[in-house]
């Protein structure tokens, strides 16, 4: 198995917009914090549960709360939304919800999208249908003021809107201050990538989150399949678990 281009697959899509410039950051946080210098959008792909670098430290939740507070938008993708209870304030505040361990739920199912409300983030997106792993029964701000769903997805009604605020799995969030955040919990699946809808949707997000203007056919966001599988990174293989020895 191979984990998903993730990163680098997005800094190769976002660069097809114009006069976008892109920093990958790997392990989740910069050596040198002055890459947030003259930043409009942060993009936070990473592990969830407290194994996000924003959260490692007093400073780091410091410095990601300045640049809420400067409007820079706030992107998290799929683990990142998963926050320990004593970041729930904090998270929510910066990206409208967030999941919390006991009142969240997760899980692995099929799911098909083909019908989504109008937003920039939605512009162009085209129907998709996979089984990804997802996180929903997202804790909103109160009222969800400011929040837009954008997609569903659930065990029972599938990625219908059936499931109501249950099943959201993507929305955008335009905060009290002004900034704008995006957020969307799929893209478990390396097969994501190569879903044309799901890509639009992403890249979308981000840049609207940027303030950049998309037009009536979102982002360009063009890439083979050949590409992604190029920029799968190989898992380490799981070592043999030993034989316990029969007692004599």
């Amino acid at each position: 198995m191979r984990l998903p281009c993730g990163i680098k697959g997005l800094d190769y899509l976002l660069r097809q917009t114009a006069n976008v410039e892109c920093v990958a950051v790997e392990n989740g946080w910069p050596n040198d914090e002055s890459v947030f210098h003259g930043a409009t959008a942060v993009v936070l792909y990473t592990d969830g549960g407290g194994k996000q670098a924003f959260f490692a430290s007093p400073e780091r939740v410091a410095k990601m709360q300045s640049l809420v507070d400067s409007k820079v938008g706030v992107v998290m993708i799929h683990q990142a939304v998963d926050v320990p209870d004593e970041f729930a304030t904090h998270a929510k505040s910066w990206l409208g919800g967030a999941y919390l361990t006991g009142l969240s739920a997760r899980g692995h199912w099929d799911s098909s999208h083909v019908d989504f409300p109008k937003h920039p983030i939605t512009y162009g997106v085209e129907p998709w249908k996979i089984n990804d792993g997802w996180l929903n029964a997202i804790q909103f701000v109160d009222g969800m003021k400011g929040v837009t769903p954008l997609v569903w997805s659930g065990k029972e009604y599938a990625g219908s809107r059936a499931g109501l605020d249950r099943d959201i799995v993507s929305w955008a969030y335009d905060r009290p201050d002004g900034g704008r955040s995006f957020a969307f919990t799929g893209l478990d699946a390396h097969a994501a990538w190569k879903l044309a809808g799901m890509r639009k949707l992403v890249v979308n997000g981000i840049l609207w989150t940027a303030g950049v203007e998309l037009g009536p056919d979102g982002a360009a966001c063009e890439i083979t399949d050949e590409q992604i599988e190029a920029m799968l990174t190989p898992r380490e293989p799981k070592k043999p678990k030993e034989k316990s020895k029969a007692k004599p």
